[in-house]
């Protein structure tokens, strides 16, 4: 089991920087999971954004946000981050901390989820 909060969230400008946060938490051992952030905009399906091994450091990101966006973890926090440069109106989504037990783009193969923090960005 494992328990994800987010926090972060916030109304910034196009172009702004904004820094995503993701405490966890569980009974298992989270080095075993791959740790990723997913958003979902009004009206659209939940999308894959960004991930990163828990132990490893490996990362991966969707075609979208790669070279805007940089996905770090603190494992003596056993926080992840998700550092936002360069926002854009079309990034406006609730953003979602989640886990999985292989390193994935597939939103419906994370088994874990955070309750999600809105960005919203204005043009």
């Amino acid at each position: 089991q494992v328990q994800l909060v987010e926090s972060g969230g916030g109304l910034v400008q196009a172009g702004d920087s904004l820094r995503l946060s993701c405490a966890a938490s569980g009974r298992t051992s989270l080095s075993r999971y791959y740790m990723g952030w997913l958003r979902q905009a009004p009206g659209k399906e939940r999308e894959f954004v960004a991930a990163i091994t828990w132990s490893g450091g490996s990362t991966v990101y969707a075609d979208s946000v790669k070279g805007r966006f940089t996905i770090s973890k603190d494992n003596a926090k056993n926080t992840m981050y998700l550092q936002m440069y360069s926002l854009k109106p079309e990034d406006t989504a609730v953003y979602y901390c989640a886990a999985s037990e292989r390193l994935t783009a597939a939103w419906y193969e994370y088994d874990y989820w955070g309750q999600g923090t809105q960005v919203t960005v204005s043009s």
